[in-house]
């Protein structure tokens, strides 16, 4: 590769930004860069559905490319709801591919991105609608783990952690409805922050008030911090809105954050087999909480413990499921069939149809009183929550394949992997998963740290301290 592809390689878009703002670079050298990254891996990882390579020349030549805090930073956008006006968008679904849908309009995040200077150089692959925590799509198959390309780079922001990981772009969109920013980043080595509820708009179109939030993946705590103080905020007509931070999210990295109080949970609370090297990883970090001031005792919410959380989730989810594919026939001028849909995602759909309105509501009331339940844990002095990201690490490509005898079968089998993460899409609290682990042949594994809701400062400052205190960043990849 090219000098500056290598030399920018592995730098993080603060350090990227910082180099053009000092006249170091240009911002077209940065974008051929990541390209020339893009054009040598991703043929080995497939972590990228669309290329508007360019697009992103042109827009890094422009005088008028907006003089944010990520001036001429290349950056990669999940392929999932993120509309960018003129360009396609798939989400991860065949049909959608196949008639080549184009968006006529950005969502108010996506604009927020190019106020911030970001240079969009494509889109990254997702499973049809974030469904499940693997991405392997049957629009555009599998993307591959750059520690291991016999492994997932998880779910549903798999490609987008694919490509941060292996040094193609230093930073990417990610959305999280049930844990789709920290799972691919416990698989894949990164910093993954599931923001609160109401942190960023999710406007125009989507409903902040649901399951799902979006963000980033990053390879360090400053660039996921700097990036929310160019995009947090409320949008027309939110319904739910975090609280304003006291000052900029950027100033909580490297601050004091105190004597922190913080639970440990060690294993799955639902009673799913928890793999000795998260009960490890979990571990460690604990001792290094503690070497570092703070106090760590096992401790947790009980009500995470309670299957009906499961339950009420599965009905959130598919209801879900069943209002995105009326959407997608929408969009696409005619009904959606049984073709134009992965097995799995089609047996939710039908399963919601048949979900009363009553029913739908009782679910939602379900969610209150469960996020009331956890949320008050916080109150009783508790800072933070410990516990692995995952039940295990990285799992196969091929593990959780649509089954024709066992539709659910898929969903099933990810609900006991992901046993630790969408608690807090239903409770709405900040999460956070960091690279603190990895296993005998090398594998990353992720340990989760949760806050109070709108509480994203304290996981920054401990994040930030634990990022110094066992570093992360000479940690890459051969592929």
């Amino acid at each position: 590769m090219g000098s500056i592809a290598d030399e920018t390689r592995w730098m993080d878009a603060t350090a990227q930004a910082e180099m053009v703002a000092r006249g170091d670079v240009k911002p077209i050298e940065l974008v051929e860069a990541a390209i020339e990254r893009i054009e040598k891996y991703d043929p080995k990882l497939n972590a990228l559905t669309y290329r508007w390579f360019d697009a992103a020349r042109s827009l890094a030549n422009d005088p008028q490319l907006p003089s944010g805090p990520f001036h001429g930073v290349p950056y990669l956008l999940k392929d999932l709801f993120a509309a960018e006006a003129g360009k396609p968008l798939s989400n991860g679904n065949k049909a959608h591919k196949a008639a080549n849908y184009v968006s006529d309009a950005d969502t108010t995040l996506v604009a927020r991105y190019k106020a911030a200077g970001l240079i969009s150089l494509g889109r990254t692959n997702s499973p049809e609608l974030g469904s499940v925590p693997v991405t392997e799509p049957e629009a555009w198959g599998p993307t591959r783990n750059p520690w291991d390309t016999s492994r997932t780079s998880g779910g549903s922001s798999g490609g987008s952690a694919a490509a941060v990981a292996a040094g193609m772009v230093p930073i990417a969109h990610a959305s999280d409805g049930g844990g789709s920013i920290r799972i691919p980043a416990a698989c894949c080595g990164l910093v993954g922050l599931k923001v609160s509820q109401g942190r960023i708009t999710m406007g125009p179109a989507r409903d902040e008030s649901n399951l799902g939030v979006e963000h980033c993946v990053s390879r360090t705590v400053r660039d996921s911090a700097r990036l929310l103080d160019a995009t947090h905020g409320r949008g027309v007509g939110d319904v739910i809105i975090a609280p304003l931070p006291a000052r900029p999210f950027a100033d909580e990295v490297g601050a004091d954050p105190g004597r922190l109080r913080i639970g440990l949970l060690d294993h799955s609370p639902r009673g799913f087999a928890t793999d000795p090297e998260c009960v490890t990883g979990v571990h460690n970090a604990a001792k290094l909480l503690e070497s570092l001031g703070h106090h760590v005792e096992p401790a947790w919410p009980e009500v995470l413990a309670d299957n009906e959380m499961g339950r009420t989730f599965g009905q959130m989810w598919s209801t879900n499921m069943g209002m995105s594919l009326r959407r997608f026939a929408d969009a696409l001028g005619r009904e959606m069939t049984v073709d134009d849909v992965e097995l799995m995602n089609w047996a939710q759909a039908q399963f919601a149809s048949n979900v009363s309105g009553v029913d739908y509501a009782a679910s939602l009331a379900a969610a209150v009183k469960f996020r009331r339940a956890v949320q008050s844990w916080w109150t009783q002095g508790w800072d933070l929550l410990l516990t692995p990201t995952l039940a295990a690490p990285p799992v196969p490509v091929g593990s959780m394949l649509n089954d024709a005898e066992r539709p659910m079968k898929p969903l099933v089998t990810a609900g006991e992997w992901v046993t630790f993460t969408g608690q807090f899409n239903m409770s709405g609290q900040p999460a956070i998963s960091l690279p603190l682990h990895r296993t005998s042949s090398g594998l990353p594994v992720g340990i989760q740290l949760v806050a109070a809701y709108g509480r994203e400062d304290v996981l920054i400052r401990v994040a930030s301290q634990l990022e110094q205190a066992a570093p992360w960043a000479h940690l890459t990849p051969e592929i």
